[in-house]
């Protein structure tokens, strides 16, 4: 048994570093893949997915097994995991396994951990207090990659929305300066790196579908699944009805990034207003008490000490 634990130890901590590890390259592959299609050094089908080294193959090898254990069946769970792993940015083949595997891997070391430490109980009353906690830290390190990924989602959503109106601008500029659609998306990504990596990767894989010979209805189409934010959705709407109907582009981005900062004015004006709300709770429970320890301390003090010497 203390075997089976320190194996299992060993590979949750392994898949942990690996997964980081993986994390952290993701940006320089990316990098690295932008910049051959700029020197046009690397033929456009060598870019089209990450090349994996051959430590990374035998670590998916092996741990392949263990994260079947709680990957879904083919079908529709696979294709909305795989959509929120593109919503976090998370797009090369290797996450699902290193999502399954985290699953996996903590779902039994927690338990186990929690066993080693403390032991089941002898006792009725402490073996069914016991076992909850097993079940109860489970599922706790089931759900808690998806938890991390949920999080990750957020963030990333996040700082797309609040640098998509700086990339309209720029966007608008190229437009009324002469550029196509194709060249002012492209130049957008090449000044807005600075700004947002995230809005910067995304607008780099259109340019990119664009170059392939993809349609534009198909690489908007696909940014605004990518991405699942609500201003890149109108941002494509609008840019698709642009095109079909023959109206000014640059007008319409102009109007669409006003909107875009007006709406995030509201929210910012809607969370300045809950201020209060938030602060009444704490100011309560735990300013208030303290105030009138401070001020009403003594006077207490003083009535308690005449009282006394009354009574005496």
């Amino acid at each position: 048994m203390t075997y089976v634990i320190l194996v299992t130890i060993f590979l949750s901590v392994v898949g942990l570093i690996m997964g980081v590890g993986f994390y952290l390259m993701r940006q320089p592959a990316l990098d690295k893949r932008l910049q051959a299609l700029h020197e046009k050094t690397t033929p456009i089908d060598n870019l089209s997915a990450p090349q994996t080294t051959p430590w990374q193959a035998k670590i998916i090898e092996i741990t392949g097994p263990i994260a079947r254990l709680s990957a879904p069946k083919e079908g529709g769970d696979a294709s909305y995991l795989r959509l929120r792993l593109l919503n976090a940015g998370l797009r090369q083949n290797y996450w699902p396994l290193v999502l399954f595997s985290s699953k996996s891997f903590l779902a039994l070391v927690f338990p186990l951990a929690y066993v080693l430490v403390n032991g089941l109980g002898g006792e009725m009353g402490n073996l069914s207090m016991s076992l909850f906690v097993v079940l109860l830290l489970a599922a706790l390190g089931y759900y808690l990659p998806n938890l991390v990924l949920r999080y990750l989602i957020d963030q990333r959503k996040k700082e797309l929305q609040e640098a998509m109106p700086d990339a309209l601008d720029l966007i608008m500029v190229c437009v009324s300066a002469g550029l196509a659609i194709d060249a002012a998306i492209k130049r957008t990504c090449e000044e807005l790196s600075l700004r947002s990596p995230a809005l910067t990767e995304e607008l780099g894989l259109v340019s990119l579908e664009l170059q392939v010979g993809a349609s534009r209805e198909s690489a908007m189409h696909n940014l605004s699944l990518r991405t699942a934010v609500d201003d890149i959705a109108s941002f494509v709407t609008i840019l698709l009805q642009s095109e079909h109907f023959g109206t000014n582009v640059a007008e319409s981005l102009r109007l669409l990034a006003e909107t875009m900062r007006q709406n995030r004015r509201t929210q910012a004006e809607e969370q300045a207003a809950k201020i209060p709300l938030k602060l009444l709770f704490p100011v309560i429970f735990c300013i208030f008490p303290s105030l009138f320890v401070v001020l009403l301390g003594p006077a207490m003090m003083s009535i308690y000490k005449n009282f006394l010497n009354q009574g005496g």
